[in-house]
């Protein structure tokens, strides 16, 4: 990815004037038109004959949803309720969707997996929609499925158990993740685990073998982007939970803790630095913090590849993080 900037010349149409390019996510154009490359197809939601997993759509506001995943061990096991996973997905804030047919298809899988009954939450993008926006709106999806999980959806108060439940992120979604297994309105709420796959997270000064010159520039004016209000850039404790002043990481509302990372991607060392912060903050050895790398692939490989054998080794090291008591 490239970051970069272009002056109009004297009659240039402006509509053709890019201002800010971060492809392939998203550039935006001196017009105020937004481009995004990634094909990001929505599909509905239904009976997911691979996996038998039953999916519904459920509206929480004018502009936010959770998309509902019923594994069919929650009717074939009587009696029996499931972890509750609640996912939040990628895309650098600017891109995606709970309905996007790669999520969709990563959530009937895991569902099956772990078994659980999945709520994959929908957020406001950027720039249309800037950070904190994205935070809000997952906050409010989650306090959603803890209550939801006891009275007011059927699935959940049928199947879900409220001792179990998980929260799952990759990328940005990690970041949100993070984000939420910090903030005060979660502390008291027992959370059993957080999976952080390929989390977004970024600093200004490099460690382990990150790249320099664009790519820096890519992370930090992307995050700007999307964060208009960042304060001190990309050492704002929300890209970077690791920076001076950011709060301390003992404060993290869970049980355990799983940080997936991939050998190509270059997001990785900030993935193993946080592993290694929470490990230190939350007493070391009995911290409850793992590690898995995934290695010759790439950051989200497995949307892309769901059916590789890396992606089915993230997929069932996750269903094992989830089932482990």
């Amino acid at each position: 990815m490239s970051s970069s900037s272009f002056t109009a010349s004297a009659g240039d149409d402006d509509d053709d004037v890019v201002i800010h390019d971060f492809a392939p996510l998203i550039l935006e154009y001196k017009s105020g038109r937004l481009e995004r490359p990634i094909p990001m197809p929505r599909v509905p939601p239904g009976l997911d004959a691979a996996t038998g997993v039953l999916s519904k759509d459920v509206t929480l506001s004018p502009h936010s949803f959770v998309r509902l995943y019923l594994p069919p061990a929650a009717t074939t096991e009587k009696n029996t309720k499931l972890p509750v996973l609640v996912y939040f997905h990628g895309g650098g804030f600017v891109i995606g969707s709970a309905a996007s047919a790669a999520y969709h298809r990563c959530l009937n899988d895991l569902a099956a997996a772990c078994p659980a009954v999945a709520v994959s939450v929908d957020y406001r993008l950027a720039p249309e929609h800037p950070v904190p926006a994205a935070y809000e709106d997952s906050l409010g999806a989650l306090k959603w499925a803890l209550s939801a999980a006891s009275d007011s959806d059927p699935w959940l108060a049928a199947h879900g158990d409220l001792s179990r439940v998980f929260l799952a992120g990759d990328s940005a979604g990690g970041n949100i993740c993070h984000h939420l297994a910090m903030h005060p309105d979660i502390r008291g709420a027992g959370l059993r685990g957080v999976v952080l796959i390929h989390p977004w997270f970024w600093g200004k000064e490099p460690i382990g073998g990150e790249p320099r010159g664009s790519t820096q520039k890519m992370q930090k004016g992307l995050w700007e982007f999307v964060c208009p209000g960042a304060v001190g850039g990309e050492d704002d404790p929300r890209m970077n939970p690791t920076a001076p002043g950011a709060p301390g990481l003992e404060n993290l509302a869970c049980e355990k803790v799983l940080v997936c990372v991939a050998e190509g991607d270059v997001l990785r060392w900030r993935g193993k630095a946080y592993a290694e912060a929470v490990e230190r903050a939350r007493g070391g050895d009995e911290a409850r913090v793992e590690v898995f790398e995934s290695e010759g692939v790439g950051h989200v490989f497995y949307l892309m590849e769901p059916a590789t054998e890396k992606a089915k080794e993230l997929l069932d090291r996750i269903a094992a993080f989830v089932s482990d008591e």
